[in-house]
């Protein structure tokens, strides 16, 4: 099955008309499904661990907008919490108690962050993280490492130049090469590639940022050591070290990969779980830090939808869920459950596989080799995933379209979940093997 079978009749007439009016049908490069070779589906509705296209086909969901739903789709308290403050307003731009109260929380979770601002995407928190290092270190380039995604600011549309540790060079049309070059472009994973940057621009770099758990290229956890290092590394250098956790905030744990790896990052960006599905992002820091922010300092940023009262509301429900009921270990179970599944059902096919699994989020690469950064996951099979990925979704399950994307296990999954998932995956891996 694919989309454009009969099955998928009104996905691919609406991708027809999508692409008239839409550039490339789609609204965010990765739902159009390239990376596949197919065509996207188009989402009627969703509940729980499912989601419903719109020619009536139910599936497994382990994309989760993203990482987002990390509850499940549509969970009843977030949706009255969200009913309740439609009736009062849309949008006020004024400030509300329900941000203040959002704050506490986010705080409460993490030892590093003692104040922070809303904003409205992961995009706009890393942007304005590397806008406030630069302005509380007077330093201008930034470090980042190759294949960790930090949103589509210009700063960031950066690939490595041509030796280690170079500035680098635009990896989108638009960007300006002389602000490409303010970024410098490393292997993720390779602390002296980071001592190699910190070196030969002594002095200039005002902040390391990085994904502590890769979730971009797949999922690809830190080395051992290699987030202490980092920290070591930027405290020697007076360097900020800046944390995306966009991806891992309240998801790997509720205070996400520094909690988990007992590491205290000086900027800290939060986005998808903190917004329940809404669109609501968050960066915080120490006071010294944040307090560079204007109105108080002179770092610049604001935002008419920052803090909107509906997307407060969401998020203050959902994470009373998830720290309330610290019930991350079941999540844990589940996620678990799946990975050591798959890594039976590929086995079984004898086809090689390397899954990679942080918490509720993993990658099945295809590959009998260890996967540690983006050179790692480039030589993997790609082409194999693509099937993989054609024949899970024939039996249901909805995967993300692309080799370089994770999959997300929320707490709506249920052991008949991980079971059909299992069944699904077995006929995958035996169909790949025949070939």
């Amino acid at each position: 099955m694919s989309c454009d079978s009969k099955n998928f009749k009104k996905s691919a007439l609406n991708y027809t008309e999508a692409c008239r009016y839409l550039v490339g049908g789609v609204n965010s490069p990765v739902r159009a499904y390239r990376g596949v070779d197919t065509k996207p589906l188009f989402i009627a509705s969703a509940k729980g661990s499912k989601i419903y296209d719109i020619d009536g086909n139910e599936f497994i969901d382990y994309v989760g907008s993203w990482g987002t739903a990390i509850l499940g789709h549509a969970h009843p308290k977030v949706l009255k919490a969200i009913n309740d403050a439609v009736k009062k307003g849309t949008s006020f731009g004024a400030p509300t108690a329900a941000e203040t109260e959002l704050a506490k929380k986010i705080i409460a979770a993490f030892k590093s962050i003692e104040k922070l601002r809303l904003v409205s995407s992961g995009t706009e928190a890393v942007m304005t993280a590397i806008r406030l290092a630069r302005g509380y270190t007077g330093r201008d380039l930034i470090v980042k490492m190759a294949g960790c995604y930090h949103g589509h600011s210009d700063s960031l549309l950066a690939t490595a130049g041509s030796g280690l540790a170079e500035q680098a060079m635009p990896s989108s049309a638009g960007v300006p090469e002389p602000i490409a070059k303010l970024t410098v472009v490393i292997p993720y994973n390779n602390i002296e590639a980071v001592k190699t940057a910190l070196k030969k621009f002594n002095g200039q770099v005002a902040a390391v940022l990085v994904e502590p758990v890769a979730a971009n290229m797949g999922v690809i956890p830190p080395a051992d050591g290699y987030l202490q290092a980092l920290r070591n590394l930027c405290d020697e250098n007076k360097a900020l070290l800046i944390f995306d956790e966009v991806i891992t905030g309240f998801r790997i744990a509720a205070g996400g990969a520094q909690q988990l790896f007992n590491i205290e990052a000086d900027i800290t960006c939060l986005g998808k779980v903190i917004g329940a599905g809404l669109p609501l992002a968050a960066f915080g820091a120490r006071a010294d830090i944040m307090d560079m922010l204007a109105p108080v300092g002179k770092v610049y940023q604001a935002g008419t939808l920052s803090g909107n009262p509906i997307a407060t509301a969401a998020a203050n429900a959902a994470l009373d869920l998830l720290i309330k009921n610290d019930c991350f270990k079941q999540l844990e179970a589940t996620s678990a459950s799946l990975e050591s599944s798959l890594a039976r059902a590929a086995g079984q096919a004898n086809i090689p596989i390397t899954i990679n699994r942080v918490g509720s989020i993993m990658s099945c690469f295809f590959t009998d080799k260890p996967v540690r950064n983006l050179e790692d996951v480039q030589a993997t099979n790609i082409g194999q995933f693509k099937k993989f990925f054609s024949k899970m979704l024939q039996q249901g399950i909805y995967l993300a379209p692309s080799a370089y994307e994770a999959i997300f296990v929320s707490f709506a999954h249920t052991t008949e979940d991980i079971e059909k998932t299992t069944k699904a995956a077995q006929k995958a891996f035996l169909s790949l093997k025949n070939d």
